[in-house]
Formats: structure tokens, C-alpha cells, sequence
């Protein structure tokens, strides 16, 4: 078991301990979908395999809490985004954007001539510490400003 899953299961018991209710449906769900992630590979799963599952955990969250805010749901959008933050706690420290600014450069640099190259590259180094969006988002602007 890697030491993200025990720390989750840890804390799922401290959660079931304190009949924290919302905690202990969060975990549960997320323990769930990492032993799901178990079958669908058909191994244990690596502390970055479990970091991928909580990822998807916060985008899809995010995604509802854009469609409760546009549907007028306050109340729901808070809860999700509750939960966002609770999820945020088990993915590695943020990488800071400059650094992923100088890697892009880089890949620039090398020959990378557009997105999908520059990403090719610069992913790989920074998987599991920064989310795809925000290293395209910036791979957009050095090749615009390239050109």
C-alpha cells in the first residue's frame, strides 16, 4: 500500500472515530475510486497513481461547482469546494509558475513549435506537482510571444 493510501485510511478511521459525517463520506468515496484505479491497472498503486486519482477527484468537483454556481446552487457549489480544499491536502507541494515558465522556455528553445510539442516535453518533469491547464496556458503565451 503506498503511504498516501495508508494516510488516507488513517484518516478515514480518525474521521469514522470523530463521526465527522462529511469527512468520512469524502474519504470513503476517494478510497473507493483509488481501489477502482487498483482493478482497472491490476496492481498496487504508486503514490503518483493515487496522486492521479485525487486530481481527477478535484477536476470533476470543480466541474460541478461551475455548473451549481451558473444553476444558482450556492449552497452546493460551497460544499464542493469544501471538498476541493479537504482533497487538496493529500497532492504534493505546487510547483511555482516560473519554474514551469523555464522549462517551457526550454522546450522552446530545443524546437518545441507548438502546444502540443512544448507539453510532450514539459509535462513528464512536472507530473503529479502541476496540473496540465496551467502548464498550457503558459506554453500559449511563450509561443505567442515568440512569434
Amino acid at each position: 500500500m503506498s503511504s498516501l493510501v495508508a494516510r488516507i485510511q488513517s484518516e478515514l478511521n480518525a474521521s469514522r472515530k470523530a463521526q465527522d459525517k462529511p469527512t468520512l463520506l469524502l474519504l470513503g468515496t476517494l478510497l473507493s475510486e483509488i481501489r477502482n484505479r487498483e482493478i482497472e491497472l491490476r496492481r498496487e498503486l504508486t503514490d503518483d497513481d493515487a496522486i492521479e486519482v485525487v486530481r481527477r477527484g478535484i477536476k470533476k468537483r470543480r466541474e460541478s461547482i461551475e455548473m451549481y454556481t451558473t444553476g444558482g446552487r450556492g449552497d452546493l457549489a460551497d460544499k464542493e469546494a469544501a471538498e476541493v480544499v479537504m482533497l487538496e491536502r493529500y497532492l504534493p507541494a505546487r510547483v511555482d509558475p516560473e519554474e514551469i515558465r523555464v522549462a517551457v522556455r526550454a522546450a522552446i528553445e530545443a524546437g518545441a513549435a507548438n502546444v502540443g510539442a512544448v507539453m510532450g516535453r514539459v509535462m513528464p518533469a512536472f507530473k503529479g506537482r502541476a496540473e496540465g491547464g496551467e502548464i498550457s496556458a503558459i506554453a500559449r503565451e511563450e509561443l505567442a510571444a515568440r512569434r
